[in-house]
């Protein structure tokens, strides 16, 4: 029986965890206790934090894995891509892997690789931001964070003096990133990679909270783009992805489309996107099995993706923002194309990161299915 290292033991590697389970392989997951609600799934536990790379290298090679994987995380994929270098099994380089969890890291590749960005800095304290005369609004955030903390739209240097401080006390590393502030339509997109070559799998629309903070509240697959723009964001996200070294397994790129047209990248994650679009909504829409593609890139057996016929999916956000929601959640089992519904806390809040929202639907069907 092959072995398999899960980094992360949140909600968000149940799939993996239940995934590798289903197709029969031994699983050992690691992250710290506390809200491990994988503990239960994985065959093996073990209460070592996602960061101690070198502790979880050290069990690793004494428990001779087969291959090691994590969705939706950004500090995991580091250890994951660390512990498979050492023990020479498949995943993106530790370079690469630190390049994708660094905004400002990610940025200079982009750069240089000519591939369109906002204007940025990277500060380490708020006094250094004193001589930034672009034009605002300017975006705020942690240079080394997701789940938006941490993230501020900002309209004055003392706003922007604010959201620094903030933004460091946020990153793990002390920075903070400025970057000009870019209008238009937000999408993300999904690629698994495998040996260096790249398939696109789909894009979807994100529908956000906007100023200041900018959590999701929505997001629907396919993208309502046009067949010309899903090939220039495909092409643009191969690029980046190349610009950045992410050659094996998921990975998890954003973008704006601004009113006259351009394409900016705004983030690129080397690994799965998380608010249920790895996970869930990928296979939804597509037929494809996401979450296996990348147990199958960490033990080095993928094989090429086939699509089955199109469908429509997507996931609406409980909160204060979306309370009109309430009458669907309450009386869910009316509709056949919500396939998962779940409300986590009966508090609606205004949310400042996705930790605040208070459940969520996943829905699937062949027509658009939005909420009015």
């Amino acid at each position: 029986m092959k072995k398999i290292a899960v980094i992360g033991a949140s909600y968000l590697q149940m799939p993996l965890v239940r995934k590798a389970k289903e197709v029969g392989y031994e699983v050992h997951c690691f992250a710290w206790d506390k809200d491990a609600v994988c503990k239960d799934l994985a065959d093996r536990f073990y209460p070592i934090s996602i960061t101690e790379k070198e502790t979880i290298l050290e069990k690793c090679r004494e428990i001779g894995i087969d291959g090691i994987c994590t969705i939706a995380s950004d500090v995991a994929a580091t250890t994951v891509a660390y512990v498979a270098e050492k023990m020479n099994l498949n995943a993106n380089s530790y370079e690469s892997a630190c390049k994708a969890n660094n905004k400002f890291l990610m940025r200079q590749a982009l750069e240089k690789a000519c591939v369109p960005c906002p204007r940025y800095r990277c500060v380490t304290d708020s006094d250094q931001v004193s001589d930034i005369d672009w034009v605002f609004p300017l975006i705020v955030k942690p240079s080394d964070r997701s789940g938006s903390l941490g993230v501020a739209k900002v309209f004055t240097p003392e706003e922007l003096k604010n959201a620094v401080k903030t933004a460091i006390g946020f990153s793990f590393k002390g920075e903070a990133m400025v970057e000009e502030f870019v209008e238009g339509k937000e999408i993300s997109v999904e690629f698994i990679s495998y040996h260096g070559r790249h398939y696109p799998l789909q894009i979807t629309d994100k529908v956000t909270t906007e100023a200041p903070h900018f959590v999701e509240l929505e997001h629907h697959q396919p993208a309502d783009l046009s067949k010309e723009t899903f090939s220039h964001v495909y092409a643009l996200t191969e690029k980046a992805l190349n610009s950045l070294g992410l050659t094996e397994g998921a990975s998890h790129s954003e973008f704006r489309i601004t009113p006259d047209g351009r394409i900016v990248v705004m983030e690129i994650g080397g690994r799965m996107g998380g608010d249920f679009i790895g996970s869930d909504l990928v296979q939804l829409s597509t037929g494809y099995d996401f979450v296996k593609g990348v147990i199958d890139v960490a033990i080095d057996s993928f094989q090429e993706p086939t699509f089955k016929a199109p469908r429509y999916s997507g996931v609406y956000f409980l909160c204060e923002e979306t309370k009109k929601l309430l009458p669907l959640f309450n009386s869910h089992e009316n509709y056949p194309e919500i396939k998962i519904c779940e409300q986590t806390d009966t508090e609606l809040r205004n949310i400042e990161c996705s930790a605040d929202r208070s459940g969520y639907f996943i829905y699937q069907s062949t027509d658009k299915f939005k909420v009015k």
